[in-house]
């Protein structure tokens, strides 16, 4: 047999779409998986597995990177492959440029990425988050939509929690537009607590009314502080009921945004059930500190882009959002666009702690569930049927671990270090390159490469 450019030899093979775990080879050329086979195979380049697990790469559907080399570097030392952008309504308007200035000076992993509805009510001049776009901006705002499709956008994001003023007919004729160009639509909900349970089924209401793929944004940081069993059984009816209705989540019970935004109004800790010593400051002049009266004033005034961990959430209910089969794993990685010794331990650690704690600590899901929500599901959920399987004529993006040591080693700012890079992940190869070699990165390795999602208009099969 031929020489393949890269062979993993002797992996446990974990095929999420089969549902089949066995052990074998997969030869890979020209960035592509080439042969899976017990044959004996060889490469100019071989890795020996040593029965470690082999998946397809991980596919974070929500995550901030945006093109930000660092925040791309922690999530490749994850096991991510491939990361979407633009979430939360924020992100990159000028899609055509961004992917061919990414495309030309090279990156660790592929990035797609959605358009915002926040970004797109600044470009007609709806600046004020607590107010509704006329209907003049409305309809700028659809045309921008569609071009932003044309350029390659894979989906409609919204953050109505930052632009709590967005009305809903504003909501409803983006989303028609992507339903009728069968886009995603991944929604932060309008608020959070037992408020959110209200703003979950308004999430329902945009899939109801508009016929659109909807996605419940990071759910464990909108209803993870008491009322997470009701809000899923409001998600659970819906998808009962037969709506194309998803979520993702994360790993952690303390979520990080914008100090300046809405989440952190007045009245935000009572909400949560919590005082200035539950948020620490994860940028800027007071990083690593715990908030009192007096830092959250200043910077609600003077810093409005640092950004503020709240520590609002339940534990319990990070691991009862991940079990329904239509919730995947997400990280909402790369708030702010952290800088080395600085961020949220999610920039680098989700992954492995979903591993650690879910498979091998407690056993609430199988080795074959977990990689599903990791890599098939997220895959199936944007139309990328060449990602997240194993499989010949496959694009080569994929994952070793070892099962018993992969673990999480960050920590939030003022406790620990918020990038230290995990435990247990051996390599990380996108498109046939190894990006991350015996747990280091492997910098000037740079095969990721933009994904700009096909204009299409929806069709029934």
């Amino acid at each position: 047999m031929s020489e393949f450019d890269l062979v993993i030899k002797n992996g446990t093979l974990v095929d999420p779409e089969r549902n089949q775990m066995t052990v074998g080879h997969i030869g890979i050329n020209d960035g592509k998986i080439a042969a899976i086979t017990r044959d004996d195979i060889h490469g100019k380049k071989e890795i020996d597995a040593g029965l470690n697990i082999v998946t397809p790469g991980f596919i974070d559907i929500h995550a901030h990177i945006d093109g930000y080399l660092y925040s791309a570097q922690c999530a490749v030392l994850q096991g991510i492959t491939t990361s979407v952008g633009g979430n939360c309504g924020f992100g990159v308007f000028n899609l055509e440029h961004f992917f061919a200035e990414l495309g030309s000076r090279k990156f660790p992993l592929n990035q797609a990425m959605m358009i915002g509805h926040t970004t797109l009510r600044q470009e007609v001049g709806a600046t004020d988050p607590y107010k509704a776009a006329s209907k003049e901006q409305v309809k700028k705002m659809m045309a921008l939509l569609e071009a932003a499709f044309a350029q390659g956008a894979i989906g409609l994001s919204f953050g109505l929690e930052y632009s709590p003023g967005a009305s809903i007919e504003e909501v409803l004729a983006l989303s028609h537009i992507a339903a009728k160009n069968d886009k995603l639509v991944a929604v932060h909900t309008r608020t959070d607590s037992w408020a959110g349970i209200g703003a979950v089924k308004e999430v329902v209401r945009i899939a109801e009314l508009t016929g659109a793929r909807v996605q419940v944004s990071h759910l464990v940081y909108q209803v993870g502080m008491g009322m997470m069993k009701e809000a899923l059984e409001v998600l659970n009816d819906a998808v009962e009921k037969g709506l194309d209705i998803g979520a993702d989540s994360g790993m952690y019970h303390a979520f990080g945004t914008f100090i300046g935004s809405a989440v952190y109004n007045e009245g935000c800790l009572e909400k949560w059930g919590c005082d200035f010593n539950h948020l620490f400051v994860a940028t800027g002049k007071y990083a690593g500190q715990r908030c009192t009266r007096e830092i959250y004033d200043e910077l609600r005034a003077n810093y409005k882009d640092d950004v503020v961990v709240a520590f609002a959430c339940k534990e319990a209910e990070v691991y009862e959002a991940l079990l329904p089969e239509y919730v995947m794993v997400s990280t909402d990685g790369a708030v702010g666009s952290p800088t080395p010794g600085t961020g949220h331990p999610q920039d680098v650690g989700t992954y492995p702690r979903f591993f650690q704690k879910m498979v091998r600590e407690q056993g609430a899901l199988s080795l074959l569930e977990a990689v599903k929500k990791c890599t098939l599901l997220p895959a199936n959920r944007l139309g990328l049927y060449t990602k997240g399987r194993l499989k010949t004529g496959c694009d080569a993006d994929i994952v070793i671990f070892n099962l018993n040591t992969i673990s999480d080693r960050a920590n939030y700012p003022g406790i620990g270090q918020p990038d230290l890079t995990p435990e247990g992940i051996d390599y990380v190869v996108v498109n046939g390159e190894v990006v991350v070699e015996n747990e280091k990165l492997q910098d000037s390795i740079l095969p990721g490469k933009p994904i700009r999602d096909e204009l299409k208009r929806w069709s029934w099969g």
